[in-house]
């Protein structure tokens, strides 16, 4: 069994605390330990028999992480019971070594590679109801509804496994790149391929000289006057140090469950933090992306219920392909809203909103969705990285596809500081091969 000590260092001030992380061991295949997060590929179960296949009888964050393909599945309580008790095991099978200590991690795919830096953030700083007054916030609405299966792992787990990415801005490169460049100097921790074609992760250990330069350097950005000179805003602005990238909603089970429990533990309990890989939003290989939607056996006439919904201001024209929609879509400039559309039988066209209510074309068509599916429209909607993968679900009779266009992550925190959070699935940190894999494990109950 790994002994962890009860007292791990914490910054206050910056709402992070100094991890203690759980590392599997050197004899361990990592190829086949690590998995893309639990919410990809939600409507493609064929890419998780892949890894299911893949993965074999070997050890695996596979066996810890429930994947939200199987949501909908009526073992779905086994699923939890059984995840539940792999982790015990997996720590009395003595797999792991303990870290102590931050972790540069390197993302490298499709020629790029992402930066960023493990540490603990403090759930008391983070609250995604709407409190401006803490340090890390939200970036987009929390669908409540998602938050039960992942609180109920939680709540009787041993360790939490991260895919959430949290974004600092930071466009003079002065907290994760200062560890960078001392990288050729650093301990290496793992170095591997990822399976399925998503690339390699390598990750260092940083040092106590390194790790107090880090602290220094998020100090600075979240001084109050240099904040409120940054962003142009009044006296008595907030500061907001972290926003939220990846993992919204797993962020949001962590703090429920903070919620429900810290009564009877104390302030001092290890779930009042969530492990977290923090990046630059000015990393060069950090691509915002769209997230689609679909929505699958139609109930109702789309183009009726449109109009009927944005009745004038609704505007539908029809084109030859897929190239032509997107070409559309992606070159619409200032002010004016539009969103694609694919439809069964290969139906292509573009919808345009006029007078729209929401700053961003998301906003205003997710709006609609909302009405819609409270109408029973669709059976069931998604949400889906890709165009190929929009094209080919979106394409399939009685389902229908709504293309919608990035927005620019420059953009992002001053949005979020000025207009509150986003739209739900307003962005994506990458498609859905580029998101964070299961890697290092944490302690949060005995």
């Amino acid at each position: 069994m790994l002994a962890q000590k009860n007292e791990q260092k914490t910054i206050p001030d910056l709402g992070i605390q100094i991890p203690q992380v759980y590392l599997p061991k050197s004899n361990i295949d990592l190829s086949k330990w690590a998995v893309i997060a639990c919410d990809q590929f939600t409507s493609e179960p064929e890419y998780w028999h892949e890894v299911e296949k893949f993965v074999g009888k070997s050890l695996s964050t596979l066996n810890l992480i429930f994947p939200e393909v199987y949501l909908e599945n009526e073992d779905k309580d086994e699923r939890v019971k059984n995840i539940q008790i792999m982790m015990k095991k997996y720590i009395e099978d003595d797999i792991f070594e303990l870290h102590e200590g931050l972790i540069y991690v390197e993302r490298t795919i499709n020629g790029k590679t992402r930066k960023g830096i493990m540490l603990c953030l403090d759930l008391e700083q983070y609250d995604f109801k709407g409190n401006s007054k803490v340090l890390i916030h939200p970036t987009e609405g929390t669908i409540v509804d998602r938050l039960p299966p992942r609180v109920k792992v939680r709540e009787g787990a041993v360790l939490e496994l991260p895919h959430i990415l949290v974004l600092i801005d930071d466009p003079n490169h002065t907290v994760i790149e200062s560890v960078s460049k001392a990288k050729a100097d650093l301990k290496k921790l793992y170095d591997f391929e990822l399976m399925l074609s998503s690339g390699h992760l390598a990750g260092y250990s940083v040092t106590e000289e390194l790790e107090n330069q880090v602290i220094e350097s998020l100090r600075m950005l979240a001084k109050h006057e240099n904040f409120i000179n940054k962003y142009n805003l009044n006296e008595d602005a907030s500061v907001l140090l972290f926003a939220m990238g990846d993992g919204n909603h797993s962020m949001a089970a962590a703090k429920e469950y903070w919620e429900q429990i810290k009564s009877q533990v104390g302030m001092n309990h290890p779930a009042r933090y969530a492990l977290v890989e923090i990046e630059n939003v000015h990393d060069e290989a950090l691509e915002f992306e769209p997230i689609h939607r679909v929505l699958f056996n139609m109930n109702k006439d789309l183009l009726v219920e449109l109009k009927n919904y944005f009745g004038e201001n609704f505007v539908y024209s029809a084109v030859s392909s897929f190239e032509e929609m997107t070409r559309s879509v992606d070159s619409v400039e200032g002010q004016k809203q539009v969103v694609g559309l694919v439809r069964g039988g290969n139906q292509f066209g573009v919808i345009e909103i006029a007078n729209p209510k929401s700053n961003l074309a998301v906003g205003t068509i997710q709006s609609f969705l909302d009405s819609f599916m409270e109408n029973a429209g669709a059976e069931k909607i998604d949400y889906v990285h890709g165009e190929d993968v929009l094209k080919k679900i979106a394409s399939q009779n009685e389902h229908v596809g709504f293309y919608l266009a990035g927005m620019h992550k420059s953009d992002l925190f001053k949005t979020v500081i000025v207009d509150g959070v986003l739209p739900r699935k307003a962005f994506s940190m990458g498609e859905a091969k580029e998101k964070r894999f299961y890697m290092e494990a944490r302690k949060i109950s005995d």
